[in-house]
């Protein structure tokens, strides 16, 4: 069902309001038949899109509700997110930063509503991984992140006036002759080795001369 403006060769074209077969309707912008412009699209699941649209799909910036009760407000290129937003999930935790093909990609900031904890760093297809530090209520942590977990050297800066410095290792899994018809045994989580304590001091990870032993 459609209503709405037309152009001479009977397309959508203008303004109007659809109702798709599959239960879904849209009321907003035609370009030659095609969703074009702005408008709102509501899913029968209960999902609500609002923003921009090219040729069909979201395209510009826009808002997106989920029937859990997530959303995501932000840019948009060929039906995926890409560019600048933020994402409210729907345990309260909030994403604010880069995005690329539908993934957390670049520098964003990862908000954990539970402990008020934040990532604030680099994001690879999702994941934590690069220069980053991890904010807590009373201390931080600053260093790398590899895979979503802390690696490499780094350091604790607590509010008291302190700082520990040391690293994250890797521990290397032991291996028994019996074990080969277990199950895959999970990663190890990575070792924090402390080399000093100190004063609080300037550091980020870039500088890398500061990161030896």
């Amino acid at each position: 069902e459609y209503e709405g403006d037309r152009n001479s060769e009977g397309q959508r074209h203008g303004f109007g309001k659809a109702r798709l077969p599959n239960g879904d309707t849209y009321e907003g912008e035609y370009v030659c038949g095609l969703r074009s412009g702005y408008g709102t699209y509501r899913f029968k699941n209960g999902a609500l899109y609002t923003g921009n649209y090219l040729q069909n799909k979201k395209h510009g910036k826009g808002v997106f509700f989920y029937p859990d009760g997530s959303k995501y407000a932000g840019d948009w290129v060929h039906d995926q997110k890409q560019g600048y937003g933020e994402y409210l999930y729907a345990n309260g935790d909030t994403y604010t930063g880069e995005w690329a093909n539908n993934k957390r990609h670049g520098q964003g900031t990862y908000v954990y509503k539970d402990t008020g904890s934040k990532y604030v760093g680099c994001w690879v297809n999702g994941i934590q991984d690069g220069p980053a530090e991890l904010i807590h209520l009373n201390h931080r942590f600053k260093g790398r992140f590899f895979s979503g977990k802390p690696l490499g050297h780094g350091k604790y800066i607590f509010d008291i006036g302190c700082e520990q410095r040391g690293e994250y290792k890797q521990p290397v899994q032991e291996k028994e002759e019996e074990e080969e018809e277990e199950e895959p045994t999970l990663p190890l989580e990575p070792i924090w080795k402390v080399s000093e304590i100190t004063k609080i001091t300037p550091w980020s990870p870039h500088d890398e001369e500061l990161l030896g032993p």
